[in-house]
């Protein structure tokens, strides 16, 4: 079974940076993936963060389309809980006509950023949404496809313009019930390993799509697994980085549990909701070492899970070290067959 490798770049801001740092930064790591061969390279949505900038991907996706010339660029995730599904595939739609074949439209569920940035984009006092992400999903990809059912109260519009291709559409998750949607609809599936880094998760979330897959514009499941990664030049160095790197979760009176970037990031979180909460803090589960090291582990993640593509999130908080970990990564596979 052959590997494909892709990247998911969140635009960080650190010390000494601005905006424009990062963002020159996520535009010259898309043009080196390219030249280094990578599939796909993805960008992340986040709002009012201090940490990561990009906000609006289809914006930052068009703007790496016209710097790249054949990989693939998409959204990791555009999160459709605060949107109209018809103004989404006319965003894509216009991305797909300017590029086509070229173009991914990921679906997240997370609400990306906190329940002040969410009442925000929703222009509610609640800040909940009117319908299910599933009736949401179901709705573009039938905007996407041209296929809106007849009894549909929108009956007849189109979203334009109507691209040879449309974007594909997959949809990222951390648990069952994300791969149980995927499969209703027969999408591919990118489980964020990042976001929930339980192997068992993974291992029911995939074999749930697998199991439940209906036949949709997808002849077969499809399964992607987004990782975590820290490579450098020697096992201890990764080691040591690894170390510092925490999985902080908040867990809300109302059921809803999401994973966030520091405990800091937990307590306002909980104190915007207006709910109790508790916070959980486990040590991140990040692939780290050498490039021979990873490489062998992530040969054996794919054994396990019969996965043919892994999107990385290399969790270095340094743009140099990270773009050579990313090359030091694709040297690793190229060197040696698969």
């Amino acid at each position: 079974m052959g590997l494909k490798l892709s990247i998911l770049d969140q635009s960080p801001i650190h010390e000494n940076e601005t905006a424009a740092d990062a963002f020159r930064h996520t535009i010259e790591l898309a043009q080196k993936a390219e030249a280094w061969g990578y599939h796909r390279f993805w960008v992340s949505e986040h709002h009012d963060s201090d940490a990561v900038v990009g906000s609006s991907p289809e914006v930052l996706i068009s703007y790496l389309l016209a710097h790249t010339k054949r990989i693939r660029v998409g959204s990791g995730g555009v999160m459709l809980q605060h949107y109209s599904p018809y103004k989404v595939a006319e965003n894509f739609n216009v991305l797909a006509a300017l590029a086509p074949g070229r173009v991914d439209l990921g679906i997240g569920r997370a609400p990306g950023g906190l329940p002040r940035a969410t009442r925000a984009l929703q222009q509610n006092e609640e800040g909940t949404a009117t319908r299910t992400l599933g009736e949401k999903l179901v709705e573009l990809d039938r905007y996407l496809n041209g296929t809106l059912e007849p009894e549909h109260p929108l009956y007849g519009i189109r979203a334009v313009p109507v691209p040879e291709k449309p974007s594909d559409l997959y949809l990222l998750g951390a648990s069952t019930s994300s791969a149980e949607l995927a499969a209703s609809l027969g999408i591919p599936y990118v489980f964020a390993q990042f976001i929930n880094g339980e192997e068992q998760m993974l291992y029911d979330s995939l074999s749930t799509y697998r199991s439940q897959f209906q036949t949709g514009k997808a002849l077969q499941p499809h399964a992607i697994v987004a990782l975590s990664v820290i490579l450098t030049d020697t096992d201890e160095e990764a080691r040591q980085l690894a170390a510092d790197s925490k999985n902080v979760k908040i867990h809300l009176e109302s059921g809803r549990t999401l994973t966030v970037k520091s405990i800091g990031h937990a307590e306002e979180f909980g104190r915007q909701s207006n709910e109790k909460y508790t916070i959980e803090v486990k040590q991140a589960n990040i692939i780290h070492g050498s490039k021979e090291t990873v490489r062998s582990k992530l040969l054996e993640i794919q054994k396990s899970y019969g996965v043919e593509e892994f999107i990385i999130v290399m969790a270095i908080p340094n743009f140099e070290k990270r773009v050579r970990a990313y090359e030091l990564l694709k040297e690793a596979f190229s060197e040696q067959p698969v």
